[in-house]
């Protein structure tokens, strides 16, 4: 037998309103005895409480809303991988999952009402969908909805996200120990989230007591692909005299770090021996050429996982605080960042007096 939750039918079958028939089903105790017997024993009968008893959601259909590129390997890997992770973490729960594509910015709010409110859509996830039109609309629906690496401004909806503020500065204060003290960093700004990564590597900077100069230690670039990287650093090492070259580059993402690394091996550069090649990313590639990746691995599988969880939560606890989990990042170190050694590293205190 099926394991689907059939509210409806359930509803039919003993005679009870389908809102009755789903708070027996959530656990809630404002139902009487004799209607949780009842939908208990016709959810058996239809194969449902075999599922609950393993942790069962509490839905049979999802529809995940996300940027057209994210349904892409090719051309969003990390989105792609998401949507994998929650195909995946449902996969036990018996759920159909759905999709559809709206922009980051400027969304088609008719085709987002359109999916949202077919009966058959029980509930949604926004993956990287800025538009606050359509947060407003999700929360005015009524369905449960969260979402995934985005925010809102009212604080109206549940959402997880990477940690983007605390990843850039784990990573920045990662080379800071290994003893570089001259960092470029090479980002790609394109996404409130890229400019928080900026602004954690900045509060690294200064906890470091090292002056951030925008103009020597920031290069940015339009898109995450190799070949911009490699043009990028191509140029920028034409124009850089060999005595005012940085000891490592951060780079945000995996492709940036092999456009980085094609770069310098042309100049004539070494990895890790005359300059140290660092990624915001470690999904992706595991090593440049023969170089594996220093990185500080974002999350991805987890994002789906834990997006998951978070909306079994929500259905049974519909009434629980809105909140968002950040998850952290992981830093993994292999071979593409050296140790400098010399003097002791500038302690993390401001030269100027506490009441100066």
């Amino acid at each position: 037998m099926t394991k689907r939750l059939k509210i409806t039918e359930i509803a039919a079958l003993t005679g009870l309103s389908i809102s009755t028939v789903s708070r027996v089903l959530a656990g809630k105790a404002n139902t009487s005895e004799q209607a949780r017997e009842q939908v208990r024993q016709c959810a058996e009968r239809l194969g449902v409480m075999e599922g609950m008893a393993a942790g069962r959601l509490l839905l049979n259909e999802l529809v995940v809303f996300a940027p057209q590129r994210a349904f892409d390997e090719r051309s969003d890997i990390f989105y792609y991988r998401v949507i994998q992770s929650i195909s995946r973490a449902l996969a036990p729960h018996d759920v159909r999952l759905r999709y559809c594509a709206l922009e980051e910015q400027d969304s088609d709010a008719n085709l987002f009402l359109n999916r949202i409110n077919e009966p058959r859509t029980e509930a949604a996830m926004l993956l990287g969908i800025d538009d606050p039109h359509i947060h407003e609309l999700a929360v005015d629906v009524g369905k449960p909805c969260l979402l995934i690496n985005c925010r809102t401004r009212d604080m109206r909806l549940p959402a997880v996200a990477p940690d983007h503020r605390a990843t850039g500065e784990c990573a920045a204060r990662y080379l800071f120990s290994m003893g570089h003290r001259s960092v470029l960093n090479l980002l790609c700004l394109r996404r409130y989230t890229m400019e928080l990564r900026l602004a954690g590597i900045l509060d690294a900077w200064r906890g470091a007591n090292l002056a951030f100069d925008e103009a020597n230690h920031l290069l940015v670039a339009d898109s995450f692909a190799a070949s911009e990287s490699e043009a990028l650093i191509s140029e920028w090492l034409a124009r850089t005299p060999r005595e005012a070259l940085p000891t490592a580059i951060l780079a945000g993402g995996d492709f940036m770090a092999a456009g980085v690394v094609r770069a310098l091996t042309r100049a004539g550069l070494k990895v890790p021996q005359d300059m140290s090649v660092m990624s915001i990313d470690g999904a992706n590639l595991s090593a440049m050429g023969d170089t594996p990746l220093t990185a500080l691995q974002v999350p991805r599988d987890e994002l789906g996982e834990e997006a998951v969880h978070m909306l079994q939560q929500r259905l049974i606890r519909p009434q629980a605080p809105v909140s968002t989990l950040l998850l952290h990042g992981k830093l993994v170190v292999y071979d593409s960042v050296r140790r400098i050694r010399g003097g002791r590293a500038p302690h993390g205190v401001r030269a100027a007096g506490l009441y100066d």
